[in-house]
């Protein structure tokens, strides 16, 4: 879920104000409060592979939507991302690797 940057706020005076920016808020602290704890699912620029449209800037990050284990036995890891080394559109891509000990 990607934050709305220019929510419709109801009338201040009307009786919809008042639940409404409760659950504007309460939207917030959930997106807030995922993406601290690393929930796959706030995090707005994961995907399952690097991005290839779009302008990126060196040192970009964007999050893998669904890490395996992969290697062979005693070198396997995950690929848990993908960092953007050269900025440009779509830039230049290398893996995020993180071995498993496995």
């Amino acid at each position: 879920m990607k934050l709305n940057e220019d929510p419709v706020l109801p009338s201040l005076t009307g009786p919809t104000f008042l639940p409404f920016l409760k659950h504007l808020l309460a939207s917030l602290a959930r997106q807030v409060n995922g993406a601290t704890e690393g929930r796959i699912a706030s995090i707005h620029a994961a995907n399952t592979s690097f991005p290839t449209t779009g302008d990126w800037m060196q040192g970009d990050v964007v999050r893998n939507s669904t890490p395996t284990e992969l290697g062979t036995a005693g070198s396997k890891y995950v690929v848990y991302g993908f960092l953007c080394v050269a900025s440009g559109t779509p830039g230049t891509w290398v893996q995020l690797r993180a071995l498993t000990g496995n």
